[in-house]
């Protein structure tokens, strides 16, 4: 096995047995709000204990170890092709060690061959840039957070929802609504205003790699956050749908120039069980230091 493989191996375990402590921090927060003695509360114990339980025994966090999305940052002259080689067989000996579940499968026949491997398993998005490093960041997505996610097309009269920032406020708000605790809230929210049905999802799904407590650079997005979070967490969906204080730990938002006849607003959801990581590798392929 070469460095790189090693290090994606790792990489893939840590993210499924391990919470960043971005996420752990405001699950912390969201279970020192909740009610003594509520079903809310309850639930965020025993979610704490998951957590607990999954890093000491290096097992997955949930039983879905969901969709394998690689996010690389690499500079000029990567080997692009080497790392998709070396990405889908790390899945197929993370899947084998039990760090993921034989958890895809073919869509006409559903036949599953126990390797998470085949058309768009794992998918990888790599991004070249300047700077001489390469920074590789995994998302494990959940397929009950992934069906709760939904995109719309503004105006929507019905909703009185018009191509303004109050229409896409009106728009995610309601998607966490229809949502009602489903994708395992509480959850984090990834949203992209703007850009074409394919790049919408996305770009939605990129704001999902940002750190809880940072702040959007664009004044506006950043109170678009605040209120998002603010208002989802006063519906009293709460834990798991069960009522509460929490059902958002954070909201992430962007926006992608549009084709005047467009105006969409994609919300990918991500569930409590945020595995999200990420490292810098050395220029063989060695973990210089971990992203979050």
């Amino acid at each position: 096995m070469n460095e790189l493989q090693n290090s994606l191996v790792e990489l893939i375990r840590r993210t499924s047995a391990e919470i960043p402590d971005d996420v752990q921090k405001v699950l912390l927060s969201a279970l020192e709000r909740e009610q003594q003695g509520t079903i809310a509360q309850s639930a965020l114990q025993i979610i704490q204990e998951n957590i607990k339980m999954a890093r000491a025994k290096s097992q997955p966090i949930c039983q879905d170890t969901g969709s394998v999305l690689f996010y690389v940052d690499a500079p000029q002259g990567f080997d692009a092709l080497g790392f998709e080689e070396s990405a889908r067989e790390a899945v197929r000996l993370a899947t084998k060690k039990g760090y993921l579940r034989q958890n895809s499968v073919d869509s006409l026949t559903g036949f599953n061959d126990g390797t998470n491997v085949g058309p768009g398993s794992p998918t990888v998005h790599i991004h070249q840039h300047r700077s001489p490093d390469t920074e590789v960041r995994l998302v494990l997505k959940g397929g009950g957070c992934e069906n709760v996610g939904a995109q719309y097309s503004l105006p929507i009269e019905k909703m009185k929802a018009n191509r303004d920032l109050d229409g896409c406020r009106k728009v995610i708000l309601d998607a966490v609504w229809q949502a009602q605790g489903k994708g395992c809230g509480p959850g984090i929210i990834g949203v992209c205003i703007g850009g074409d049905r394919a790049t919408g999802y996305e770009f939605s799904k990129r704001q999902l790699l940002r750190l809880i407590d940072d702040s959007n650079p664009v004044p506006e997005l950043a109170q678009l956050e605040k209120d998002i979070l603010e208002n989802a967490n006063a519906l009293g969906i709460g834990p798991m749908g069960f009522g509460g204080k929490t059902t958002l730990l954070g909201a992430k938002i962007c926006a992608a120039n549009r084709v005047p006849a467009s105006f969409f607003v994609s919300v990918s959801y991500m569930c409590w069980a945020f595995r999200r990581q990420g490292v810098a590798l050395d220029a063989l392929g060695k973990i210089n230091r971990w992203l979050y």
